[in-house]
Protein backbone atom coordinates (compact mmCIF):
# COMPACT_ATOMS: atom_id res chain seq x y z
CA UNK A 1 0.00 0.00 0.00
CA UNK A 2 2.96 2.32 0.57
CA UNK A 3 3.88 1.95 -3.10
CA UNK A 4 0.74 3.54 -4.54
CA UNK A 5 1.08 5.51 -7.75
CA UNK A 6 1.82 9.19 -7.25
CA UNK A 7 -1.19 11.43 -7.94
CA UNK A 8 1.02 13.75 -10.00
CA UNK A 9 2.52 11.18 -12.30
CA UNK A 10 4.14 7.76 -12.48
CA UNK A 11 6.62 6.55 -9.90
CA UNK A 12 10.33 6.36 -10.67
CA UNK A 13 11.34 3.24 -12.63
CA UNK A 14 13.39 2.02 -9.69
CA UNK A 15 10.29 1.28 -7.67
CA UNK A 16 8.44 -0.55 -10.42
CA UNK A 17 10.18 -3.88 -9.90
CA UNK A 18 9.72 -3.60 -6.12
CA UNK A 19 5.99 -3.03 -6.62
CA UNK A 20 5.65 -6.02 -8.92
CA UNK A 21 7.42 -8.19 -6.35
CA UNK A 22 4.92 -7.10 -3.71
CA UNK A 23 2.00 -7.81 -6.02
CA UNK A 24 3.31 -11.35 -6.62
CA UNK A 25 3.59 -11.94 -2.88
CA UNK A 26 0.05 -10.64 -2.40
CA UNK A 27 -1.26 -13.07 -5.05
CA UNK A 28 0.48 -15.98 -3.33
CA UNK A 29 -1.04 -15.02 0.02
CA UNK A 30 -4.49 -14.84 -1.57
CA UNK A 31 -4.07 -18.33 -3.05
CA UNK A 32 -3.00 -19.80 0.29
CA UNK A 33 -5.92 -18.15 2.11
CA UNK A 34 -8.50 -19.25 -0.46
CA UNK A 35 -9.75 -22.03 1.81
CA UNK A 36 -10.83 -19.59 4.54
CA UNK A 37 -14.57 -18.97 5.05
CA UNK A 38 -14.28 -15.24 5.95
CA UNK A 39 -11.28 -12.98 5.39
CA UNK A 40 -11.24 -10.00 7.76
CA UNK A 41 -9.45 -7.45 5.60
CA UNK A 42 -11.45 -4.47 6.78
CA UNK A 43 -13.87 -4.79 3.91
CA UNK A 44 -16.84 -5.86 5.98
CA UNK A 45 -18.38 -5.14 9.38
CA UNK A 46 -18.65 -7.93 11.89
CA UNK A 47 -21.06 -8.33 14.79
CA UNK A 48 -24.29 -6.38 15.29
CA UNK A 49 -25.05 -3.94 12.50
CA UNK A 50 -27.91 -1.44 12.22
CA UNK A 51 -29.24 -0.88 8.71
CA UNK A 52 -29.46 2.87 8.09
CA UNK A 53 -32.37 2.38 5.69
CA UNK A 54 -34.78 -0.04 7.38
CA UNK A 55 -33.44 0.20 10.93
CA UNK A 56 -33.13 -3.57 11.43
CA UNK A 57 -30.38 -4.84 13.73
CA UNK A 58 -28.73 -7.98 12.38
CA UNK A 59 -25.47 -9.90 12.64
CA UNK A 60 -23.13 -9.31 9.74
CA UNK A 61 -21.46 -12.34 8.16
CA UNK A 62 -24.32 -14.53 9.39
CA UNK A 63 -26.16 -16.01 6.37
CA UNK A 64 -29.42 -16.45 8.30
CA UNK A 65 -29.43 -12.92 9.73
CA UNK A 66 -28.47 -11.37 6.42
CA UNK A 67 -31.24 -13.28 4.62
CA UNK A 68 -33.81 -12.08 7.17
CA UNK A 69 -32.48 -8.54 6.81
CA UNK A 70 -32.86 -8.66 3.03
CA UNK A 71 -36.49 -9.79 3.33
CA UNK A 72 -37.32 -7.13 5.94
CA UNK A 73 -35.45 -4.47 3.96
CA UNK A 74 -37.41 -5.21 0.77
CA UNK A 75 -40.77 -5.20 2.60
CA UNK A 76 -39.85 -1.92 4.30
CA UNK A 77 -38.92 -0.16 1.07
CA UNK A 78 -41.91 -1.65 -0.75
CA UNK A 79 -44.21 -0.16 1.89
CA UNK A 80 -42.67 3.27 1.30
CA UNK A 81 -42.77 3.07 -2.49
CA UNK A 82 -45.28 5.54 -3.94
CA UNK A 83 -46.97 4.69 -7.23
CA UNK A 84 -49.46 7.54 -7.07
CA UNK A 85 -52.94 7.92 -8.50
CA UNK A 86 -54.81 10.31 -10.76
CA UNK A 87 -56.78 12.21 -8.13
CA UNK A 88 -54.03 12.63 -5.59
CA UNK A 89 -54.30 15.70 -3.37
CA UNK A 90 -51.01 17.60 -3.65
CA UNK A 91 -50.94 20.39 -1.05
CA UNK A 92 -47.34 21.54 -1.56
CA UNK A 93 -44.50 21.08 -4.05
CA UNK A 94 -40.79 21.52 -3.47
CA UNK A 95 -37.56 21.11 -5.39
CA UNK A 96 -36.98 17.68 -3.81
CA UNK A 97 -40.54 16.34 -3.71
CA UNK A 98 -44.15 17.05 -2.85
CA UNK A 99 -46.59 16.65 0.04
CA UNK A 100 -49.73 14.58 -0.55
CA UNK A 101 -52.75 14.75 1.75
CA UNK A 102 -54.95 11.69 2.36
CA UNK A 103 -58.34 11.97 4.09
CA UNK A 104 -60.45 9.18 5.65
CA UNK A 105 -63.12 9.40 2.92
CA UNK A 106 -60.64 9.08 0.03
CA UNK A 107 -60.71 6.00 -2.28
CA UNK A 108 -59.87 2.68 -0.66
CA UNK A 109 -56.49 2.33 -2.37
CA UNK A 110 -55.38 5.70 -0.98
CA UNK A 111 -56.60 4.90 2.54
CA UNK A 112 -54.94 1.47 2.34
CA UNK A 113 -51.62 3.08 1.42
CA UNK A 114 -51.98 5.50 4.31
CA UNK A 115 -52.61 2.62 6.71
CA UNK A 116 -49.57 0.70 5.45
CA UNK A 117 -47.32 3.72 5.87
CA UNK A 118 -48.72 4.48 9.31
CA UNK A 119 -47.96 0.91 10.39
CA UNK A 120 -44.33 1.40 9.35
CA UNK A 121 -44.21 4.73 11.18
CA UNK A 122 -45.71 3.23 14.33
CA UNK A 123 -43.09 0.47 14.31
CA UNK A 124 -40.33 3.02 13.87
CA UNK A 125 -41.58 5.32 16.64
CA UNK A 126 -42.84 2.62 18.99
CA UNK A 127 -46.36 4.07 18.94
CA UNK A 128 -48.31 0.82 18.59
CA UNK A 129 -50.18 1.48 21.84
CA UNK A 130 -51.15 5.05 20.93
CA UNK A 131 -54.51 5.07 19.13
CA UNK A 132 -56.07 7.94 17.23
CA UNK A 133 -58.75 9.79 19.20
CA UNK A 134 -61.01 10.28 16.17
CA UNK A 135 -59.94 8.41 13.00
CA UNK A 136 -62.78 9.96 10.97
CA UNK A 137 -61.23 13.42 11.41
CA UNK A 138 -57.63 12.41 10.81
CA UNK A 139 -55.52 13.91 8.05
CA UNK A 140 -52.36 12.19 6.82
CA UNK A 141 -49.59 14.11 5.08
CA UNK A 142 -46.94 12.20 3.14
CA UNK A 143 -43.75 13.74 1.77
CA UNK A 144 -43.03 12.00 -1.55
CA UNK A 145 -39.54 12.38 -3.00
CA UNK A 146 -38.74 12.81 -6.69
CA UNK A 147 -37.71 9.13 -6.65
CA UNK A 148 -41.33 8.13 -5.83
CA UNK A 149 -40.53 7.17 -2.24
CA UNK A 150 -42.39 8.26 0.89
CA UNK A 151 -39.65 9.83 3.00
CA UNK A 152 -41.84 11.71 5.48
CA UNK A 153 -45.18 11.21 7.21
CA UNK A 154 -47.31 13.34 9.53
CA UNK A 155 -50.64 12.31 11.05
CA UNK A 156 -52.77 15.21 12.28
CA UNK A 157 -56.06 15.09 14.18
CA UNK A 158 -58.58 17.52 15.60
CA UNK A 159 -58.23 18.32 19.30
CA UNK A 160 -59.84 20.79 21.67
CA UNK A 161 -57.23 21.22 24.36
CA UNK A 162 -53.58 20.61 25.15
CA UNK A 163 -51.11 21.05 27.99
CA UNK A 164 -47.95 23.13 28.09
CA UNK A 165 -44.56 21.56 28.79
CA UNK A 166 -42.99 22.96 31.97
CA UNK A 167 -39.34 23.92 32.26
CA UNK A 168 -37.30 22.40 35.06
CA UNK A 169 -36.98 24.76 38.06
CA UNK A 170 -33.76 26.72 37.89
CA UNK A 171 -32.80 25.22 34.51
CA UNK A 172 -30.84 27.63 32.37
CA UNK A 173 -30.85 26.68 28.68
CA UNK A 174 -27.40 26.43 27.13
CA UNK A 175 -26.11 24.91 23.87
CA UNK A 176 -23.96 22.41 25.76
CA UNK A 177 -26.87 21.00 27.77
CA UNK A 178 -29.43 20.69 24.98
CA UNK A 179 -28.23 17.24 23.90
CA UNK A 180 -28.69 15.78 27.40
CA UNK A 181 -31.70 17.82 28.46
CA UNK A 182 -34.12 16.39 25.86
CA UNK A 183 -33.40 12.81 27.05
CA UNK A 184 -34.47 13.49 30.64
CA UNK A 185 -37.91 13.06 32.14
CA UNK A 186 -40.17 16.07 31.65
CA UNK A 187 -43.39 17.49 33.04
CA UNK A 188 -46.35 19.37 31.65
CA UNK A 189 -48.98 21.62 33.16
CA UNK A 190 -52.26 20.24 34.51
CA UNK A 191 -54.11 23.32 33.26
CA UNK A 192 -55.55 22.74 29.77
CA UNK A 193 -55.21 25.34 27.02
CA UNK A 194 -57.32 25.56 23.85
CA UNK A 195 -55.77 23.96 20.75
CA UNK A 196 -57.09 22.97 17.33
CA UNK A 197 -54.59 20.59 15.70
CA UNK A 198 -52.77 17.66 17.22
CA UNK A 199 -49.67 16.20 15.57
CA UNK A 200 -50.20 12.55 16.43
CA UNK A 201 -47.17 11.23 14.55
CA UNK A 202 -44.32 12.81 12.67
CA UNK A 203 -41.60 10.72 11.03
CA UNK A 204 -38.83 11.17 8.46
CA UNK A 205 -36.92 8.44 6.65
CA UNK A 206 -33.51 7.97 8.29
CA UNK A 207 -31.40 8.76 5.22
CA UNK A 208 -33.40 11.92 4.46
CA UNK A 209 -33.25 13.61 7.85
CA UNK A 210 -31.62 17.00 8.36
CA UNK A 211 -33.22 18.21 5.11
CA UNK A 212 -36.06 20.23 6.65
CA UNK A 213 -38.74 17.69 5.71
CA UNK A 214 -40.38 17.60 9.16
CA UNK A 215 -40.42 21.39 9.37
CA UNK A 216 -42.00 21.73 5.93
CA UNK A 217 -44.67 19.16 6.76
CA UNK A 218 -45.67 21.03 9.93
CA UNK A 219 -45.72 24.30 7.96
CA UNK A 220 -48.13 22.75 5.46
CA UNK A 221 -50.31 21.33 8.25
CA UNK A 222 -50.63 24.78 9.80
CA UNK A 223 -51.77 26.25 6.49
CA UNK A 224 -54.14 23.47 5.35
CA UNK A 225 -55.56 21.77 8.45
CA UNK A 226 -58.24 24.43 9.03
CA UNK A 227 -59.67 25.91 5.84
CA UNK A 228 -58.86 29.58 5.40
CA UNK A 229 -56.78 29.78 8.57
CA UNK A 230 -53.04 29.63 9.29
CA UNK A 231 -52.56 28.09 12.72
CA UNK A 232 -50.06 29.55 15.16
CA UNK A 233 -47.66 27.40 17.16
CA UNK A 234 -49.93 27.95 20.18
CA UNK A 235 -52.78 26.23 18.34
CA UNK A 236 -50.93 23.00 17.55
CA UNK A 237 -49.81 20.30 19.98
CA UNK A 238 -47.61 17.21 19.78
CA UNK A 239 -48.70 13.78 21.01
CA UNK A 240 -46.32 12.62 23.78
CA UNK A 241 -43.20 13.14 21.63
CA UNK A 242 -40.10 10.94 21.70
CA UNK A 243 -36.81 12.57 22.81
CA UNK A 244 -36.02 13.45 19.19
CA UNK A 245 -39.59 14.69 18.75
CA UNK A 246 -39.26 16.89 21.81
CA UNK A 247 -36.06 18.39 20.45
CA UNK A 248 -37.74 19.06 17.09
CA UNK A 249 -40.82 20.63 18.72
CA UNK A 250 -38.59 22.85 20.87
CA UNK A 251 -36.70 24.11 17.83
CA UNK A 252 -39.79 24.47 15.66
CA UNK A 253 -41.86 26.35 18.24
CA UNK A 254 -38.74 28.24 19.39
CA UNK A 255 -39.55 27.43 23.01
CA UNK A 256 -39.21 24.40 25.31
CA UNK A 257 -42.71 25.18 26.60
CA UNK A 258 -44.66 23.87 23.59
CA UNK A 259 -48.06 22.18 23.82
CA UNK A 260 -48.60 18.42 24.16
CA UNK A 261 -51.64 16.18 24.35
CA UNK A 262 -52.26 12.45 24.99
CA UNK A 263 -49.69 12.87 27.76
CA UNK A 264 -51.60 13.17 31.04
CA UNK A 265 -54.47 11.15 29.58
CA UNK A 266 -52.22 8.13 28.84
CA UNK A 267 -50.36 8.28 32.12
Amino acid sequence: LDELTSPFGSNPPAKTSHTSQKSKKAKELCKRSGDQMIIDAGQKHFGAVVCKSCGMIYTAASPEDEAQHIQHHERFLEGLRYVGWKKERVVAEFWDGKIVLILPNDPKYAVKKAEDVREIVDNELGFKQVSLSCPAKTKMYMFVSNEKMIVGCLVAESIKQAFRVLSEPGAVPSPGRDALQHHRAWRCSSEPEPALCGVSRIWVFGLRRRNGIARRMVDVVRSTFTYGCYLSTDEIAFSDPTPDGKLFATKYCQTPNFLVYNFIHNN
